[in-house]
């Protein structure tokens, strides 16, 4: 009954949205509009099996690599990048599905095929030694990886990672992709205001959600292939793989926004009781992407953590 309750209930605010727009449908952008738009000087792309990969590679000194999380793309990284490329080599890339790198050919997006990919992509650019960060989706992307590769991960820093799952805090868009013919919808209806109501989820501070940082989520969002990639990811099988964090030796920093509505801040807690060399750093008024939403102060607690010997 509480199900039916929950679907009844998303078919009438999917229904409230659609009205509220007048049912338009919101066209793909193709690849090339959208390199045009997101590429710059720094902007390379490698192919990994059938992807023609998004990234940048910048700065010199220890590689850190930078993951970012559901429906996001390197971009995330962009103030980091410009405090960390002062000391360190920074690369970042779009993840399949995401961004300017777009859908793999069979919508495999487990913790499995993220690995694979992560493995080909630093064996092509040759780097064995890295300090790895990820946020949310990402954050699991490098946690995941790390546990099989201790040898390779000096560092690793966790911003509100995902892992341990809450079936009563799942994300509305989240709800609203897994649930059958509203999803069709969301796949060919994806108005700005729907960006802007998922940032202003993730955000503390909604002020500083601009109409650029809109504008750019709705344009990667609506790069060819994504919408109908986010659907198969957010309905890929939920499997658990957190008894991997008990493997993890590796020294860990795990920043995390204390107003996180995504991905409550309480699972900081369970998260560094299975990282045996854990460091925790709760941000005040900050939620779900703290190197977007407060770069300097997120990427000053990195830098102090990287450092330490």
């Amino acid at each position: 009954m509480k199900r039916k309750h929950l679907f009844i209930g998303l078919i009438l605010s999917v229904s409230l949205v659609l009205l509220g727009i007048g049912m338009s449908i919101t066209p793909d952008l193709s690849e090339a509009y959208i390199e045009k738009k997101y590429t710059n000087n720094t902007s390379k792309f490698m192919w990994i099996d059938d992807l023609k990969v998004h990234y940048r590679d910048e700065g010199q000194g220890m590689p850190i690599v930078l993951i970012h999380g559901t429906s996001s793309s390197l971009h995330t990284w962009e103030d980091w990048t410009k405090v960390l490329t002062q000391t360190h080599r920074v690369i970042r890339m779009d993840l399949p599905a995401f961004g300017l790198t777009g859908p793999n050919a069979n919508h495999d997006y487990s913790m499995e095929y993220y690995a694979r990919f992560l493995d080909q992509f630093l064996t092509k650019l040759a780097i064995d030694s890295l300090y790895l960060a990820g946020n949310s989706l990402g954050g699991q992307i490098a946690w995941y990886y790390t546990s099989d590769n201790l040898d390779k991960i000096k560092k690793l820093v966790l911003l509100d990672p995902a892992g341990f799952y809450d079936a009563e805090k799942i994300p509305f868009v989240f709800k609203l992709a897994r649930t059958p013919l509203i999803n069709q919808l969301v796949g060919k209806i994806t108005p700005k205001y729907f960006i802007e109501k998922n940032l202003k989820e993730v955000y503390f501070d909604t002020e500083k959600i601009t109409d650029s940082l809109i504008e750019r989520y709705h344009d990667l969002t609506l790069r060819v292939g994504n919408r109908a990639a986010f659907i198969a990811k957010a309905n890929q099988p939920m499997i658990d793989h957190t008894a991997r964090l008990k493997l993890i030796t590796t020294p860990t920093l795990i920043l995390w926004g204390r107003n996180d509505h995504w991905i409550s801040v309480a699972h900081a807690t369970r998260f560094s009781k299975d990282l045996p060399h854990a460091k925790v750093e709760i941000m005040e008024e900050t939620g779900h992407v703290p190197m977007e939403e407060r770069p300097f102060e997120s990427v000053a607690h990195t830098l102090q953590f990287l450092n330490r010997q």
